[in-house]
């Protein structure tokens, strides 16, 4: 069963429109997660704009799509994968500083079972994958934290 919420935060030395202009364009996905490969908006960045996704894992490779859910410019950003039903979402908040940012999946209402047969079946089961998604959400912070500091 899919943990409801998996979180990693960072602090990072940049205002919130530097790390949001980062994290807002999903083009860059790639350069920040270690899993997707690809993520591609058809339409603006708003609410219901549809996204597709290529994720990889060693030699698998699976595709996704997902819509956007919420644009706060400077604040929020998240998006719905349909294949699983998780809410993926980016939160900006300013700190003396600059910016804390954090990153969250959240699956309040499971996921899809069809995910989880998948997820056991492919991806070694649904703890360990889940720990890799949370190494994967730290090592995504981390490159936006060197990016917006550069």
């Amino acid at each position: 069963m899919a943990q409801p919420l998996l979180r990693a935060q960072v602090d990072i030395d940049a205002p919130p429109a530097k790390v949001w202009a980062l994290v807002s364009d999903l083009r860059l996905m790639p350069q920040w997660s270690p899993q997707c490969r690809l993520m591609k908006q058809f339409g603006p960045l708003r609410p219901g704009t549809r996204t597709v996704n290529l994720n990889r894992r060693n030699f698998l490779f699976w595709p996704t799509t997902s819509r956007i859910t919420e644009v706060v410019s400077e604040r929020k950003l998240a998006f719905r994968v349909n294949e699983n039903n998780t809410v993926w979402s980016f939160e900006l908040e300013p700190t003396a500083t600059g910016t804390r940012l954090t990153e969250t999946r959240h699956a309040e209402n499971g996921v899809k079972p069809v995910s989880n047969v998948m997820v056991n079946v492919a991806l070694g089961g649904v703890p360990s994958f889940e720990g890799e998604l949370v190494d994967g959400m730290n090592e995504s912070l981390s490159r936006i934290k060197a990016a917006a500091e550069r």
